[in-house]
């Protein structure tokens, strides 16, 4: 991100990584606390599979991190926890963002959960 906003590729990625309601519910809810994955998969009501398919999504953007730590009978669990952001959307967010996206025949058109 650029100290004028967020560059065009980057918005991009926010805004598809946000563009989903599981991923939407996932950083409501990592808001609150962080969490480890099978906490998070039960408190959202989805599978495990599923939620980590989101968070690499999210991980990607810059909008979650994960950290591995040892469970006191010395299972290794991921937490994850939201990363503060903050994005201006604006006409003039998107204008001064538009000139830096890459070239859209090089861009990855697919949507991936």
């Amino acid at each position: 991100m650029t100290a004028t906003g967020p560059s065009g590729d980057e918005l991009l990625r926010l805004l598809g990584a946000l563009a989903n309601p599981h991923r939407l519910r996932i950083v409501a809810a990592l808001r609150a606390e962080r969490a480890y994955v099978s906490q998070l998969a039960r408190e959202l009501g989805i599978s495990r599979a599923l939620l980590q398919l989101h968070l690499r999504k999210l991980e990607a953007a810059g909008l979650v991190s994960a950290s591995l730590e040892l469970s006191e009978d010395g299972k290794a669990m991921k937490f994850y926890e939201v990363n503060p952001f903050l994005v201006e959307l604006s006409p003039g967010t998107i204008a001064a963002a538009a000139p830096t996206l890459t070239a859209p025949d090089t861009v990855d058109q697919g949507e991936r959960p």
